[in-house]
């Protein structure tokens, strides 16, 4: 199980993808100068552009989300290839809680915790 990504995907759909292939997790989009400012609002990113479009580098290409990813590859990734911050957030309960210190655990080891913390709460 894999999401190809390229410069046409639009936001939503890459956002939606990744939602089915990971239920307890999140993916937001940010301009890149938001997230290093520490602030963590609202995605400023319309989900209906594509990547290409949003991208604020002039070398792009393709990439692919695996379960086995960790998160820190996934943001380097997407910050190296297309200019663009992004954000993992993972279910704990009812909230969502941006992934910060567990950045170096894989994406299925994050969406199970976030299940794991969802039914706890429940």
């Amino acid at each position: 199980m894999e999401i190809k990504i390229n410069d046409r995907r639009k936001i939503f759909a890459v956002q939606e993808e990744f939602n089915t292939m990971f239920p307890y997790l999140r993916l937001d989009f940010f301009p890149r100068s938001v997230k290093n400012s520490g602030t963590t609002q609202k995605p400023l990113i319309n989900g209906r552009k594509t990547l290409g479009e949003c991208s604020s580098v002039q070398k792009r290409g393709m990439m692919t989300i695996t379960p086995e990813m960790t998160v820190s590859d996934l943001e380097k990734s997407f910050n190296n290839i297309y200019g663009l911050e992004v954000v993992v957030q993972r279910k704990s309960g009812k909230v969502w809680l941006e992934v910060t210190v567990s950045e170096s655990w894989t994406l299925e080891e994050q969406n199970r915790q976030g299940e794991s913390l969802s039914k706890i709460a429940v």
